[in-house]
Parts: structure tokens; sequence; C-alpha cells
């Protein structure tokens, strides 16, 4: 009896050790592949603006913050801490010529420093005026030319030879520059809060100077009117057929007059 005890402990004990050993080779089995490690991104810090700001807005250093950005994404003008780590004070008092969204990464070029000159200054392009030139409704488009919205100009006159030929009252509508960006209507000078109409009295254009003259005289000569343009085509070169004539000392390019007789 006490032999076939032993026999059976033996059994057990050789069993168990079995069922380890099995379980052992079962753990192991089931290991999951070693991770291999992953690559790093290469990162910098680059200069985004951390609001939103308009066009012809003093910047201040609380409109910037750096933030982590892909290297390889990063451009070539975008501002990169490493190489500029004072930018954020270097461009604080600067004036923006275009709007920067919040989180764009800042670029030079959308940024000018005034140097105490007014903010219309700051934005006009090298070499172009800013004038203005009375508006209302009827001559404005109803009110509906926003600021960077492109017009032509239009001059309504009488037409005093025309008039000593034929012996009756003649006017003439001619367009005298086209394709015009509107820097502002009155003083704004950006669409704000979802404004989608801007009455005004007062539009500013951005001429170059020999527009500026024409401009200047053709007020002494009749109406002036603004045609808004096409966002198709505002950006592009007007195609219509353009013959040079002079009119009471104007050089203006003629897209077809509309002449309109009443008798006296």
């Amino acid at each position: 009896m006490k032999a076939a005890r032993i026999v059976v402990l033996a059994v057990a004990v050789s069993a168990g050790g079995l069922a380890a050993l099995l379980a052992g080779r079962q753990e192991k089995a089931e290991a999951p592949p070693p991770v291999e490690p992953v690559a790093q991104l290469d990162t910098t810090e680059v200069l985004v603006a951390s609001a939103d700001i308009g066009i012809g807005r003093a910047v201040t250093v609380g409109d910037f913050q750096w933030q982590t950005w892909p290297t390889a994404a990063a451009g070539p003008y975008f501002i990169r801490k490493s190489e500029r780590p004072n930018a954020v004070t270097e461009l604080a008092g600067s004036i923006a010529r275009a709007p920067l969204v919040t989180g764009e990464p800042v670029r030079e070029a959308k940024l000018i420093k005034a140097d105490g000159s007014g903010f219309m200054a700051a934005i006009l392009p090298a070499g172009m005026r800013a004038v203005s030139t009375e508006i209302s409704p009827e001559t404005g488009a109803g009110g509906f030319i926003l600021p960077n919205d492109r017009v032509d100009v239009i001059l309504s006159r009488r037409d005093r030879e025309a008039e000593k030929a034929a012996g009756v009252d003649t006017y003439v509508s001619e367009t005298i520059l086209s394709n015009i960006r509107v820097l502002a209507i009155d003083q704004a000078i950006e669409e704000k809060n979802g404004q989608k109409v801007v009455v005004g009295k007062t539009a500013t254009l951005e001429l170059a100077q020999r527009q500026a003259e024409t401009l200047a005289l053709a007020r002494q000569m009749g109406t002036l009117s603004l045609a808004l343009r096409s966002i198709a085509d505002g950006s592009a070169a007007n195609s219509d057929d353009k013959t040079e004539r002079r009119t009471g000392g104007i050089n203006t390019v003629r897209f077809g007059v509309t002449t309109t007789t009443t008798p006296k």
C-alpha cells in the first residue's frame, strides 16, 4: 500500500512537471514579435499668427506664436525660431499688407514697417498711388463694390463738338480706366463682420501715376461711374479692341462709345 502511494505521487509530480513545461513552451510561442522603433519626425518651430490679422492692422507681440512644424513642410519663406529667435519683437509694430488667419505661417512679404507712415501708404505696392473719387449708389454699383474688387472707370460727359455739328445735345460714355483695384470704400479697407454691402461716398483706387492724372482730369469733364468686374476676369487683361484717341487732353482707351442725342 505504501509502494502504491509512492507510485501515484510520482505520477502526479511527473504530470505536473510536464504540464508546466508545455505551458512554458506555449507562452514562448505566443509572445508578440518585438516592436520596431519608430523613426522620429524632424520638426522645427516656425512663426504663425495666433489670431486673425486683417489688412492694414498694426500687429503686436500677442499676434504671433511659435508652433512646431515638420521641417520638410516648412517653406523657405517661413520664419524659423532657430534662425530668428527674436522675430516676434522685431516684427511687432509692422502693418499687415495682406490678411493672415489663425495658425497661418507668417511671411515677411505680408508685413511692412510703416516707419511713421499711415497704413494706406504702407500697403500700397511700389510705384502705385491711392486716389479717391466720389461715388453714390447710382455710380458705385448700388453699394456692391467692396475693397479688393476690380472695377472699370466710366466717364459720361457732353460732347460739345458733336453738338455743334448736329445741333442737338450729345452725350458720350467711355471707359477711361480698366481693371482697377479698389483699395477702400470710405475708410473701410476690408469686409468686416460678414458685411456684404458698403454704401459709401468715396472710393479709393490703386492707380499708376498716369492713371491718376487721367482720373483727376476726367473729374472736371463729367460724371464718373465705377463698373464692377466679375471675379473671373478681374485679373485678366482686357481683350476688347482698343483704339487710342485724345479727348479734351485725356489719352483714353475707347471700348465703344454710347451716344445719345436729344432735341434742344
